[in-house]
């Protein structure tokens, strides 16, 4: 049976304050002053012209679904990078990341990190049995995974189980004795159901986007 998953939000970090040198966002100080001026000299923000302004309402152009392409491949681009690649000039792409940033599309920017290179050797799926009728602790338990380090995500899934974790940790041992002393002990959790990775075939990869071309 296929699950179903309502992700808690442990998988990335708000767009505020979390600029990395070279990235469009930390341009952002810098290209402000030009992009207003641009935008005053193309007809200001509410023009329509060829490169757009940034202000598409609900409805995703070409040109946004390119920047979210590029970024998803490359976050550290310059804005005068992204711009060539999308094919439009520097003020109109800041204003367009700008947008999408402000608007919940990018909701953030982070290094991947190899795991194993850092000594987290295990991921582990663990299936999180608890009470599906009482709201109050259930809503505490989510609190509880959202504040645990080793989990990097979380879902709340149909069918057997209530939440599905992805766990990382040194080894099975570490594994065991943080599942001893930190999970078990979690508000509301009455089973646990755990399998660990052999391998990995693919992870961390870009969301797609070919359906949004469609409208663009």
């Amino acid at each position: 049976m296929t699950l179903k998953k309502r992700a808690l939000g442990k998988t990335s970090r708000p767009v505020r304050g979390r600029a990395a040198a070279g990235t469009p966002a930390a341009e952002a100080a810098e290209a402000g002053a030009a992009a207003e001026r641009a935008e005053r000299d193309e007809g200001g923000a509410g023009g329509a012209g060829a490169e757009g302004t940034g202000a598409h309402g609900a409805v995703l152009d070409r040109y946004d679904v390119a920047i979210l392409g590029e970024l998803q491949r490359d976050a550290r681009l310059t804005n005068a990078e992204l711009a060539s690649r999308i094919g439009l000039s520097a003020a109109p792409t800041w204003r367009r990341v700008r947008w999408l940033e402000e608007h919940g599309y990018i909701i953030g920017y982070r290094a991947e990190l190899d795991r194993r290179k850092i000594g987290l050797g295990v991921l582990a799926f663990v299936r999180v049995d608890a009470e599906r009728n009482n709201a109050q602790a259930t809503r505490a338990l989510e609190d509880a995974i959202r504040a645990l380090p080793e989990v990097i995500a979380c879902h709340y899934i149909s069918g057997a189980g209530t939440f599905e974790l992805h766990v990382v940790a040194r080894d099975l041992d570490a594994f065991s004795r943080w599942t001893m002393a930190t999970l078990f002990k979690l508000p509301d959790v009455k089973d646990l159901h755990t399998s660990f990775s052999l391998g990995e075939v693919k992870a961390g990869a870009a969301l797609p986007l070919r359906h949004l071309r469609g409208g663009a």
